[in-house]
């Protein structure tokens, strides 16, 4: 149980909102509190068991959600201390500084941020350095400038990825090594945390040595630091205002099945975009009738959460890849020779197996099919932006259920840029000698894939259009900040935790200064 019942700031949720902004402010010496509804992810065989994470969904929380049609679906979402980024896989990649602006899209408009590139840059240089970020400035043409280099040099690629990049820059491409988040050098292997199994991506690792928000935020910060402490298994129930309406005086929670009620002069909200609206919802009163920050009926609206697709091509040999998540393809992030419009991002992801076929397939198959096609596949993330909507939005019902209430959008982008990939492939394939590329499929990810949610809370200037001011305090309440992808105006076409992390910094910076500390971006 928590060791008091007043803290001078309550952080909710740990994973790369929160866990980041409580690492940053632990050295403040003020009294931190981080509530996490979960529990410690163990470490265990099952970590790296394809079968029990993917098959069984062994480490998913037992919850059921509703889409816009009353239909019911497990979400991707993990409550563990450390948040989803426990099993993140781990690319941390910057938004581009054209993603700050607005951007035309074929299916709409990507608006301006009330922020810039140049605010979030330091930020971003932080964030890398804390979460042990391996990369190569200069190798993708569209990457933003930076202040700083990569703190580790970029992984690299294993034989065949190699040539498939090799491949690639011959058709005039740029392929560049992914910026990953590992505790590895290849320079210096043997000195190296990380072994760059085959059990990263999608997987807890059960060796720490991936850099989740846990691993390189929450429990350096418990060792550092005798002011904070962590909570765990604390589920948050509502927020409380004082009689003004204008404070948040109470956090109202359940741990360990014991109800609390706590208080903090400054409240952080980081349950990710979806449950910290079902919070600012769930915490109604007299002066807030239809929740929290919600005056003007935006909490939960302009939901986002990416066109992603599983990309797998196949090939008659064999793919003896072990770690195959380490090229980048951003060629096509703004628009080809023959289509103005962007298209997104192509990435490598972690190698499919068997079970992870098994886990995706829309019927039953022989698993020595299976097992065959993931020996022999060659497996991609494609990622594009999916526009705010107003009405793709998260609601709470009447028993406080989440419902997901999300139409697509911009979806003949993410077509185009599937098709790119795979005439990419083909024309690609004698190059590759005995290795041409035979079968290619894509499964587009449901909307039970939530696992770069964001939108919902947006920042901006305007308490008409926006739950958040910039500096991401809610609007009309004086202690209440929210630091996960919820404050995302747009959603980019690149994995949100590193934008998640740096944000978080630069809205610690703020904190510290209303807390009586320096805001330099360093002292994260």
């Amino acid at each position: 149980m928590t060791r008091h019942s007043h803290y001078d700031v309550i952080v909710i949720g740990s994973g790369a909102g929160g866990g980041t902004l409580f690492h940053a402010l632990a050295s403040t010496g003020k009294r931190i509190l981080l509530l996490e509804r979960g529990g410690r992810l163990p470490q265990e065989p099952d970590n790296w068991s394809s079968r029990r994470v993917f098959v069984d969904h062994c480490y998913k929380a037992p919850e059921v959600w509703r889409d816009r049609h009353g239909n019911e679906f497990r979400p991707e979402i993990h409550y563990w201390v450390g948040g989803q980024t426990k099993l993140y896989g781990a690319a941390l990649p910057r938004f581009r500084a054209e993603d700050f602006g607005e951007l035309r899209h074929v299916g709409g408009i990507s608006p301006r941020w009330p922020v810039g590139y140049d605010e979030f840059e330091p930020y971003y240089t932080a964030a890398e350095q804390l979460y042990r970020v391996c990369g190569q400035r200069g190798a993708d043409p569209t990457e933003p400038p930076a202040s700083a280099p990569f703190p580790h040099p970029p992984l690299k690629h294993e034989p065949f990825v190699q040539r498939l990049s090799d491949a690639f820059a011959a058709r005039g491409l740029h392929p560049y090594p992914l910026q990953m988040g590992v505790m590895r050098n290849d320079d210096d292997p043997k000195s190296s945390r990380c072994l760059k199994c085959a059990t990263c991506d999608g997987y807890p690792c059960r060796i720490h040595a991936k850099a989740d928000a846990e691993t390189v935020c929450v429990q350096p910060a418990l060792d550092a630091h005798d002011n904070v402490e962590l909570q765990d298994h604390a589920f948050v129930e509502r927020l409380e205002t004082d009689g003004s309406g204008g404070r948040v005086t109470k956090v109202v929670a359940t741990v360990h099945g014991e109800r609390v009620e706590l208080g903090a002069d400054l409240v952080v909200v980081s349950c990710g975009a979806i449950n910290s609206t079902a919070l600012l919802l769930r915490s109604r009163s007299d002066r807030h009738p239809n929740g929290l920050a919600n005056d003007h009926d935006n909490v939960g609206r302009y939901y986002m959460c990416h066109n992603n697709s599983a990309y797998v091509a196949l090939s008659p040999a064999v793919n003896e890849t072990v770690f195959q998540k380490t090229l980048g393809l951003n060629d096509w992030y703004f628009g080809a020779d023959d289509f103005e419009f962007p298209l997104g991002h192509v990435q490598t992801m972690g190698k499919a197996d068997g079970e992870k076929f098994e886990a995706a397939a829309p019927f039953k198959l022989p698993f020595w099919l299976l097992h065959q096609m993931g020996r022999h596949s060659v497996d991609f993330w494609l990622t594009s932006e999916d526009l705010p909507e107003r009405d793709n939005r998260i609601t709470v019902d009447a028993d406080g259920n989440i419902v997901i209430r999300y139409e697509q959008n911009n979806l003949e982008a993410h077509d185009r840029l599937n098709g790119k990939l795979t005439k990419l492939l083909q024309q690609v394939g004698p190059r590759l000698g005995p290795i041409p590329f035979t079968k290619c499929m894509r499964k587009k990810v449901p909307v039970h894939g939530v696992t770069h949610q964001c939108g919902t809370l947006r920042f901006g200037d305007d308490p008409a259009t926006s739950v958040l001011d910039r500096d991401c305090k809610a609007h009309g309440l004086d202690n209440l900040y929210v630091v996960d992808g919820s404050f995302m105006p747009s959603s980019a076409a690149l994995n949100p935790a590193l934008t998640i992390a740096a944000n978080a910094l630069r809205v610690a910076a703020r904190l510290r200064e209303l807390l009586g500390g320096s805001r330099q971006p360093s002292d994260a």
